[in-house]
């Protein structure tokens, strides 16, 4: 038998493609935008499962509780069948494994954020072998758009319509309206 290169030899020792391709998207969605929701749409057509999972991150301050997200992201993905939310804590190839997922869909909106994005892609890989890191690029017209600068555009008064679904501007609306009251 000739000798074959190197890449031949790992193309023979590739796993075959599991029946049902489970993906998840995770992030803090604190608030969820249109970005976020252009990527759920997206891979709903990729995969044949999608799960939008939230971080519980002790460290962070988040406008909205995990609960709350978590109503929020069923409100406005209950269109896409085989989409589901869900949250987790500790590492997310441990959380994907849990889930029987083998694909990480990730956004991609600008070339700073594929610097981040390969580092994590690299560490879940050495974790978790067997799963793969999807990146998406943003729609062009979402590109702009994330959690933070819509918090900090709303807080300060500027209109948000377009970047969120309008059950996630009214809920904005409220809890600025209560921070205000407590804050007077």
């Amino acid at each position: 038998m000739p000798h074959q290169p190197p890449v031949f030899a790992r193309i023979v020792t590739l796993s075959r493609k599991p029946r049902s391709v489970i993906a998840i998207y995770a992030g803090s969605f604190d608030p969820i935008t249109y970005g976020h929701l252009d990527l759920i749409e997206r891979g709903s057509r990729m995969f044949d499962r999608l799960i939008v999972s939230i971080l519980r991150n002790e460290t962070k301050e988040p406008l909205f509780s995990v609960e709350e997200r978590m109503e929020m992201l069923r409100e406005v993905v209950g269109v896409y069948p085989n989409v589901g939310v869900d949250s987790f804590g500790g590492l997310l190839v441990d959380h994907a494994t849990a889930h029987s997922a083998t694909v990480l869909l990730r956004g991609i909106r600008a070339i700073s954020d594929y610097e981040y994005e390969l580092q994590m892609a690299l560490m879940n890989r050495r974790l978790g072998p067997g799963i793969e890191t999807v990146f998406m690029m943003a729609n062009e017209a979402y590109s702009f758009i994330s959690s933070r600068l819509v918090k900090e555009v709303f807080g300060l008064g500027g209109s948000i319509k377009g970047l969120v679904p309008p059950a996630v501007e009214a809920r904005l609306r409220r809890r600025l309206s209560r921070i205000k009251r407590r804050g007077d």
